[in-house]
């Protein structure tokens, strides 16, 4: 039966892609052994981990309302939008579960904006790791974590290669990247971020025109662009088995969209990886994988304290 590690890579709601691949992967009998998640691929990564198969997944999906994901809770940090809607939808779902608790290993990515450095996160409450690893900067806010401020992961690692390699060594590590080829960047949809505000449309036009929002959307712009760029630096310095990259490149990270079209892209792109996923499992290929010495791809940290953790959720 062949068996894989699994990297999820980040992009926002184009995150849903990843729910197609999980099906293919389920219904070709091919075993995900561990996950690693950064960002988007963080949140259908520990779900899928947690137990719950590619079809459950879905069936949230479908359900959540997608206008409430970014809503302002009260005390949250500096940040254009907010997470309390996405933070009641995975409480719902994962409920106070740790990561220890998971059917399959799994650890998603984030970084540490004092040291300047990637962080690995392995343990405590599957939420937090979460809305540690989606804090995009600026956008989202930061996380903290026993006295450290976590942003994306996405910053530094946008697809966790190599933290899917630390997780399982003898396997075969699948990589799922939301970005087209650089070639194809020029078809990308632009960067608009929601206002969950009820403000008149001329009012919210007039907003955009405004000199402040105009230098947010280049920023927005050029962040994207650098982490596009750093994704491609990150696959081909750490070098997936298997790289799938469902056709996306027409959503932004924050749009409204249709799920079944993202999940569909996904299921079309993990299909034709099939052959290759198969060939990289067979007995030739996994000799080399037995003489790898691999270390963690970053600084390991511990989870919460206890009373920090109360704080964080009463806020």
């Amino acid at each position: 039966m062949p068996e894989i590690s699994l990297a999820l890579g980040g992009g926002g709601i184009k995150g849903i892609a990843h729910i197609g691949v999980l099906n293919v992967l389920e219904r070709t009998g091919i075993k995900v052994r561990a996950v690693a998640g950064t960002s988007a691929g963080g949140i259908i990564g520990a779900a899928f981990s947690s137990g719950l198969g590619s079809d459950r997944i879905k069936e949230i999906i479908l359900k959540m309302d997608q206008k409430s994901l970014f809503q302002r809770g009260k005390n949250e940090g500096p940040a254009i939008l907010g997470l309390a809607g996405l933070t009641n939808l995975l409480t719902e779902v994962l409920g106070d579960r740790l990561i220890s608790d998971l059917q399959i290993p799994f650890a998603c990515t984030a970084v540490d904006l004092d040291a300047g450095q990637e962080i690995i996160l392995t343990q405590g409450r599957v939420v937090d790791a979460i809305l540690a690893t989606v804090a995009v900067p600026g956008v989202f806010p930061p996380k903290l974590w026993n006295g450290h401020t976590l942003v994306d992961g996405g910053v530094l690692d946008p697809v966790p290669i190599a933290l899917a390699r630390w997780l399982a060594p003898k396997l075969p590590v699948v990589a799922v990247f939301l970005s087209p080829p650089p070639e194809n960047w020029r078809e990308l949809a632009p960067i608009e971020l929601p206002i969950n505000a009820p403000i008149p449309q001329p009012i919210l036009e007039r907003i955009s025109r405004l000199r402040i929002s105009q230098a947010i959307r280049i920023f927005g712009e050029s962040y994207d662009i650098s982490t596009r760029m750093l994704g491609e630096l990150r696959v081909q310095m750490d070098h997936p088995d298997v790289l799938i990259r469902p056709d996306v490149k027409e959503f932004g990270i924050v749009d409204q969209v249709n799920p079944e079209t993202l999940i569909q892209r996904g299921i079309s792109a993990a299909e034709r990886a099939v052959p290759d996923i198969m060939k990289s499992c067979s007995w030739k290929n996994r000799i080399p994988r037995y003489f790898l010495q691999v270390s963690p791809p970053g600084k390991i940290l511990e989870p919460h304290d206890e009373d920090e953790t109360k704080q964080d959720q009463a806020s």
